[in-house]
């Protein structure tokens, strides 16, 4: 994972996190120093009211319940990025059910 965002950061492209991902993911910093470390080199997306309605209408058309995932496919097609994910799978079913092209990078 490291050796992937340092080859992001090399290009000079700076990963964007979705807040609903950091939540998903957050312990506290004391137990996550790494985690702490790599967000620093990251842009959080705030999650604002437009950007819930859209990902709810996204949730309803993909008929996927996961928010999370959700809010990462719908951000990264506004943003036309890539996702890295452990869940392709997920993603993709998401991508796939609003008929649109999206680039993965499994982890």
């Amino acid at each position: 994972m490291w050796a992937l965002h340092a080859g992001y950061l090399a290009e000079e492209i700076i990963p964007t996190v979705p807040a609903p991902v950091l939540a998903e993911a957050w312990r506290g910093a004391s137990r996550q120093p790494s985690l702490s470390r790599l967000l620093r080199m990251c842009v959080t997306e705030p999650m604002s009211e437009e950007l819930a309605r859209n990902v709810g209408v996204m949730a309803g058309q993909s008929d996927h319940d996961d928010i999370v995932d959700v809010s990462v496919v719908e951000g990264a097609l506004r943003r036309d990025d890539a996702v890295v994910t452990s869940n392709v799978t997920h993603i993709r079913k998401v991508a796939d059910a609003v008929g649109a092209s999206l680039r993965t990078e499994p982890v």
